[in-house]
């Protein structure tokens, strides 16, 4: 057995017996522990807290089904598993009912005693990894929501209390899903302005022609449906932090307006007459290439230079790997509490397929998935039956390639490669357009020609 050595009690009233499996499980790289009776193994059990039991269930005093209930109360995942000369198959069902791992008659079948242990040993690892991983949480391997203790999260942390003292203007770039919004709220929980508003925009979202009433307000009148005055998002952060996701989504007419903005700390609304002061941190994000944005046109160079005082770069997940069981415990413990749930942690085959799987849709498709498993298994750990059929079949790294098949036009190449990277990635266009080196409009407009424009519109 790899890894930290496991402690086994035997509990067995015949001294050959004891001396037989504590011979066998030596061999088999086992700490071993004895007990002649089940009152005694009680004690030790309570003493000596073995990570697993063999125990007899015909022994004077205390019965190996009675001290299995006694041993479930005080550690109900802890595996044990009960023999007997005896056996029936009404015994082996009341023993696995009451709790028991398994049920061996003798004489042992020593193969299949080490091939349960193996098996048992390895969700005891998986529990204890667990422990350990919910213990460094504890112990602040995070900021806020942001988790990780890789090398690349230590730097990240890093960065984030640096800027976070200052009032420099901070632009987030990163892949959808990597956690840019909770990089912007760090950086406001931890400065001078925690006590301010924190407002956080899409500005892909905002509905095509009201970008400049979202972000500036707009007095009643000032267009057909402004029925009321309303502010805008910098005055709704006045004193706080504004967060603007995905910046380069902002329509090119409004970006040297809203540059202007920016450099003079005032604005007007629209269809008002005078100027309103603010008081605000700007952070912004993209899941572009940012200076790609700037070349393609997108971004103008002036207002990028603005915003970019204080670049901070987030790795993808698959980049981090070593952060997914940390993260996953912590996902674990969030839906675990919102669904009444008792999950453990992650059994090493399912940790393996979350390790090994490439992760398109980064911290979020981790997320959203570790709730789904959450809500299957309810408690214990999580299996591969927990989680997606997708992880199973899907190339580690996510990066397979596209066939294109034989005398294909360019624009047959062209729609493939669209469609197969928007299903890669979870058909997030967003993503996919950050992929390919294109416009979310693009791929939209492309989509519509192809006649699937509106499949998750």
């Amino acid at each position: 057995m790899s890894g930290t050595r496991l402690k086994i009690l035997v509990a067995d009233d015949e001294a050959a017996m004891r001396e037989v499996l504590e011979m066998r499980l030596a061999e088999w790289g086992f700490d071993v522990v004895l007990a002649e009776d089940g009152e005694q193994a009680r004690r030790v059990a309570a003493s000596a807290r073995p990570d697993l039991v063999i125990s007899d269930i015909v022994m004077p005093g205390l019965t190996g089904l009675q001290l299995l209930a006694t041993l479930k109360e005080g550690d109900a995942s802890r595996p044990v598993i009960l023999v007997t000369a005896y056996g029936t198959i009404d015994e082996a069902v009341e023993a696995m009912k009451k709790g028991a791992r398994d049920f061996l008659t003798k004489p042992i079948d020593y193969a299949k005693l080490r091939a349960i242990l193996a098996d048992a040993a390895q969700e005891v690892g998986a529990r204890r990894a667990a422990r350990e991983l919910a213990s460094s949480l504890e112990r602040g391997s995070s900021h806020g929501e942001l988790v990780g203790a890789s090398a690349a999260m230590g730097e990240l942390f890093r960065l984030i209390d640096s800027v976070a003292a200052s009032d420099a203007s901070v632009l987030v770039s990163g892949e959808s899903g990597t956690g840019k919004e909770l990089v912007a709220r760090a950086i406001h929980e931890r400065s001078a302005r925690h006590n301010g508003p924190f407002v956080a925009i899409n500005v892909a979202a905002i509905p095509e022609g009201l970008t400049e009433s979202e972000l500036f307000g707009h007095e009643k009148g000032a267009f057909t449906g402004a029925i009321a005055a309303r502010p805008g998002c910098f005055e709704l952060a006045d004193t706080g932090t504004l967060f603007l996701d995905e910046i380069t989504e902002m329509p090119a007419a409004l970006q040297p307006k809203f540059l202007r903005v920016l450099e003079e700390g005032r604005l007007r609304r629209v269809g008002a007459s005078r100027m309103i002061d603010f008081d605000v941190r700007l952070v912004a994000a993209t899941n572009r290439d940012p200076e790609q944005a700037v070349e393609q046109g997108v971004l103008r160079r002036d207002l990028y230079y603005r915003l970019n005082v204080f670049p901070i770069a987030l790795p993808p997940l698959r980049a981090r790997k070593d952060d997914i069981p940390l993260l996953a415990q912590h996902f674990i413990r969030i839906a675990n509490a919102k669904h009444h749930a008792t999950v453990e942690g992650v059994g090493a085959a399912a940790q393996e397929q979350l390790v090994s799987y490439g992760w398109p849709g980064n911290v979020r498709e981790l997320r959203n998935m570790i709730e789904r498993a959450v809500i299957l298994a309810k408690h214990g750990l999580i299996a591969s039956t927990h989680l997606p059929a997708y992880l199973r079949t899907q190339a580690p790294s996510g990066t397979e390639g596209i066939v294109v098949p034989a005398h294909a036009t360019a624009a047959e190449a062209e729609r493939l490669l669209i469609l197969e990277t928007l299903k890669r990635v979870g058909n997030n266009k967003a993503e996919a357009a950050r992929q390919l080196g294109l416009d979310v409009k693009t791929i939209r407009n492309k989509l519509k020609s192809y006649g699937v424009g509106s499949h998750d519109e």
